[in-house]
């Protein structure tokens, strides 16, 4: 078996050194006149693929941001960064950037920050869950592979004890992230104690926990935006939100052989079928970034529309949502 180690520190961390496409390089910071960034490299992109964007998070700047006469960003007036991201595009290094270099030992606190403001690396942080035992860490095409578990208790089995005891054992055996996925039991009791006994971030599909007891045919704004921001004030890392289904992709699955096998991709076409109606994930965007933004919760978007076998791979519905 052959033996792989990480490159010195801030080198290619490809295998072979072989090089990458444009956009797998941070561009330098825009904004500190006395920050020097540092170009990141990352994995090679995979053989017979598509030529990847040489686009970055630069390229897709606020609105409410402009370029000063030295080319550097600015932020509006009174200014408060609160996220990451935000940081890193400040030329600011966090301590959780410092963390991750130290967890990362191919890369320094300059390129996380750098990588971070390219939009190629996130680190999953909710500022509530920093005040308990988290333990940051970063995910991206510049870090190491990590490995998410998923847990949750069902409505026959399982409770919250049950599920802490799962969490420190997927700890213990190298997970790098959980999802708690319960759909039954006390999932607000559940979700708290993950979350205050964690040093790995935690994930959630929300809207799992938003049609409890309800129809999904009544969802609105007003319960995602509640059900967001509740699980945000309790610590939860990441969301998964199916924000990519839209109206216009449905009648592509009536071609499939399996249909829809995302939960929450399959309660989003009912709604929208039953409404006549936008995806609310999609139309509420800005509203859910907002609140995401408050805590520094990160996106994870759900593939609502991702194939259940070989025989529905790369169809209509699934190239639409991509």
């Amino acid at each position: 078996m052959p033996v792989y180690t990480l490159p010195p520190l801030g080198n290619n961390p490809s295998t072979n050194a072989q090089g990458t496409n444009p956009g797998s390089f941070a561009n330098a910071p825009q904004i500190a006149a006395d920050v020097v960034g540092r170009l990141t490299f990352s994995s090679p992109d995979t053989p017979g693929m598509p030529q990847p964007s040489d686009k970055t998070a630069w390229d897709f700047m606020p609105s409410s941001w402009r370029k000063d006469d030295h080319g550097r960003w600015q932020p509006p007036d009174g200014f408060e960064p609160i996220t990451q991201l935000e940081h890193a595009r400040l030329g600011v290094i966090t301590p959780e950037m410092r963390r991750v270099a130290e967890r990362e030992p191919h890369l320094t606190p300059e390129q996380v920050r750098d990588e971070v403001a390219a939009g190629r690396m996130v680190i999953p942080a909710n500022r509530v869950h920093l005040g308990y035992k988290l333990d940051p860490m970063a995910i991206g095409r510049a870090t190491i592979t990590k490995i998410n578990a998923n847990l949750g208790a069902s409505p026959v089995s399982s409770g919250t004890h049950e599920e802490v005891e799962k969490l420190e054992w997927a700890v213990r055996w190298g997970a790098d992230t959980a999802m708690d996925l319960s759909t039954g039991g006390d999932l607000d009791a559940c979700r708290e104690a993950i979350c205050q006994n964690s040093t790995v971030p935690i994930g959630t599909v929300p809207i799992y926990s938003m049609i409890i007891g309800k129809k999904i045919e009544d969802l609105d704004m007003e319960m995602v935006l509640a059900t967001l921001r509740h699980q945000a004030q309790q610590g939860v890392d990441y969301f998964t939100i199916h924000a990519g289904v839209l109206r216009e992709h449905l009648p592509h699955v009536k071609n499939r052989l399996i249909g829809i096998v995302s939960r929450g991709g399959s309660l989003l076409a009912k709604w929208m079928i039953h409404n006549g109606k936008q995806n609310l994930m999609y139309t509420g965007w800005e509203q859910i970034c907002e609140v995401m933004r408050e805590y520094d919760v990160t996106f994870s978007i759900g593939d609502g529309l991702r194939p259940g076998g070989l025989a529905d791979a790369s169809d209509m519905a699934q190239l639409g949502e991509l």
